[in-house]
């Protein structure tokens, strides 16, 4: 072949790993796929062009030269690339079976997919295992998925025709000068903007998980659709790996948890959103909530009380009611003036700083309160403890200089980490939360406010070597904020801590400092929580512990069992010396055989079982039993009372015997 019909033939040249080959015009990435010998676990390819990088779907024709990199599951974009295909042969599924529905919308998740339908028939979980053998029959069809771009009034037409109401709805939306884009994939075809896998076939191993409620659009005054989720993986090994873990979490799931363990429950009768807090529950919460005015108290903080109403002014003032008023209570009139139940504890601790007079000397002051408080969540959201709508916060304001601010921040972030660690989280992600620049109009306060707070806020987390993120448009309307989530036994990413850094409110509220020059001088604010709520904080630890607390949290640590009738009085002899020693233990005196009763404090989460028979009672001894360890052996009270005081005292997370 002359050099010049090569030329004309071969126009596109594409490198990968120090390789390249030419094609023809026309061609896509699917060939460049079969001539460099991917496998099919290759889903979505990047192009790169100097530091520029792009993602393409594999149907994308070659225009010009390109370096690429293949996408394989590992890559977010990819794996969630088969997940939105996976949620078409999810609804395609459902239309072949169900003609009659309505689609809505059907995204990739993390860690799986759903698709909305409109019908009257109300799907079953015998449904759900109809509709997987459908996908799977597509799947095995490998279907060519294929993009269209159309005109609006052709996708119009598409959409009136098959009378999906929904997919007009959102095309009426979209800008005048956005093209339409759509995916077919045999007589399917859906309103999208992609990327997706080009064949139905690559969907191999998926799992429909469960059927849920959900208002379209998310807005409880539309129409309520049902969500089918699913989830998808490359192969069944991942599939099983994800299917196990999920059973895990719903064996850790504190409502379950909070039942089994009589933690908590939720009162319909009382209302929803609102956690009533049993016996056992409340004894965690005594324990947390000791430890942490005792390590407040360590550094400096004055623990205060503030009521659960104010006027309604003093949310004007904040700017709560400007800006927060979708998230707090009607207001209550009580003698012709309005009150409101309160969703912030800052704007009462800064009425009591403002209470008198404060020197340059006095500062930084550090007002500390566990603050109940109330905000109306849509009870589509509400969620056992993790999100309520009453919830007392481990809350703290500082007052200080502004060249006291950075100190401030960094010994805030100090405490956060160490108080985190006490209860068994070593990994948490930073988010710095800061304003949309692109939308300044949803904040408070000036420019060179917000840079202030911002700067000081990321000096700190710098000063501790912290990872962090940027997260642009997250910051409150008052400030920016460090976000920080924490990761649990499963992997799970938690809401927890947020530190804030504050010029507005003292502006708004008119506070001020004397200074060394005689002047009054405006102070720095800083919100804080190191914990977060109360109520999702020992959510998230039941979660975390699977319900067996460690021993210094267990609300019960320690329980008693004798063999028989016969030794109830050592039995109670034994319990008896622990209380002395002030240990929370228990004396189990049924008459259930001793199998039965371990059983019974196993299913508990009970740490220690103390079990007694004639030998124990002759001996003056005890057996003991861990939840975990099983069987520790025989022993003496007063050994087996010095070995776990030193665990309960330093709040250790593992039983010292599992340190023999």
């Amino acid at each position: 072949m002359h050099d010049k019909e090569k030329s004309e033939r071969f126009i596109f040249i594409v490198k990968w790993n120090n390789k390249s080959e030419s094609f023809a015009q026309g061609s896509c990435f699917l060939d460049v796929k079969k001539a460099f010998g991917w496998k099919n676990n290759v889903l979505l390819i990047e192009t790169l062009d100097g530091s520029q990088r792009e993602t393409l779907e594999l149907r994308e024709t070659l225009e010009r030269d390109y370096v690429v990199e293949p996408l394989g599951f590992g890559h977010e974009q990819a794996r969630e690339a088969l997940r939105h295909t996976a949620s078409h042969i999810l609804a395609q599924a459902v239309k072949r079976l169900f003609p009659d529905v309505r689609l809505g919308i059907g995204p990739a998740i993390e860690d799986g997919f759903y698709y909305d339908f409109d019908t009257v028939h109300g799907f079953t979980p015998e449904d759900l295992v109809s509709i997987e053998q459908e996908m799977k029959r597509i799947a095995k069809q490998n279907l060519p998925v294929t993009r269209e771009i159309m005109s609006r009034g052709e996708a119009r037409k598409v959409f009136e025709q098959s009378n999906e109401t929904f997919k007009i709805e959102i095309l009426d939306e979209l800008p005048e000068n956005e093209p339409i884009s759509v995916y077919r994939q045999g007589e399917f075809i859906d309103l999208c903007a992609g990327p997706h896998v080009p064949y139905t076939g690559y969907l191999k191993a998926f799992k429909l998980l469960n059927i849920a409620g959900a208002y379209w659009r998310g807005d409880e005054n539309r129409p309520m659709l049902q969500r089918i989720y699913g989830t998808a993986f490359m192969d069944q090994e991942g599939l099983r790996a994800h299917l196990a873990r999920l059973e895990e979490i719903k064996q850790r799931d504190h409502r379950k948890l909070g039942k089994q363990l009589d933690l908590f429950s939720i009162e319909e009768d009382g209302g929803p959103g609102l956690v009533y807090w049993h016996p056992k529950g409340a004894i965690v919460r005594e324990i947390i909530e000791n430890y942490w005015k005792e390590e407040h108290r360590k550094r400096g903080y004055d623990l205060v009380y503030t009521p659960h109403i104010a006027k309604l002014d003093i949310w004007k003032v904040s700017g709560h009611w400007d800006w927060y008023k979708e998230n707090m209570y009607s207001p209550m009139e009580v003698d012709d003036m309005k009150y409101l139940l309160k969703p912030m504890n800052c704007p009462f601790h800064i009425l009591i700083y403002k209470g008198k007079t404060r020197s340059y000397r006095d500062l930084p002051i550090r007002y500390g309160e566990l603050g109940t408080v109330y905000r109306y969540e849509r009870s589509g959201v509400l969620h056992g403890m993790l999100r309520v709508r009453g919830f007392t916060q481990d809350d703290a304001h500082l007052f200080c200089r502004p060249d006291q601010l950075e100190q401030q921040l960094i010994e805030v972030l100090d405490l956060t980490g160490f108080m985190l660690k006490t209860f068994g989280y070593d990994e948490y992600y930073c988010m710095l939360s800061v304003r949309d620049p692109e939308n300044k109009a949803g904040y408070i306060g000036d420019d060179d406010v917000w840079e202030q707070a911002e700067a000081a806020l990321e000096s700190a987390l710098k000063a501790r070597n912290l990872q962090y993120q940027v997260d642009v448009g997250e910051a409150k309307f008052y400030g920016p904020a460090i976000d920080i989530n924490i990761k649990d036994a499963m992997g799970r990413l938690w809401q927890g801590p947020t530190i804030q850094a504050d010029f507005t409110l003292p502006e708004r509220f008119d506070i001020h400092y004397i200074g060394e020059d005689g002047q009054r001088h405006r102070p720095v604010m800083i919100h804080r929580t190191v914990l977060g709520a109360m109520e999702r904080f020992i959510g998230g630890l039941i979660e975390h512990y699977a319900g067996a607390f460690p021993l210094w949290l267990s609300p019960v640590q320690i329980r008693v069992m004798p063999v028989s009738d016969k030794q109830s009085s050592y039995a109670e002899e034994v319990q008896k010396r622990f209380k002395e020693q002030g240990f929370r233990a228990e004396c189990d005196l049924g008459q259930d055989k001793i199998g039965y009763k371990i059983r019974q404090a196993q299913l508990e989460k009970v740490p220690y079982m103390i079990i007694v028979g004639e030998r124990e009672k002759q001996s003056h001894e005890i057996s003991v039993r861990h939840r975990s360890l099983g069987d520790l052996g025989v022993m003496g009270i007063d050994e087996f009372i010095e070995k776990v005081r030193h665990e309960a005292v330093s709040k250790s997370l593992e039983s010292v015997f599992d340190r023999v």
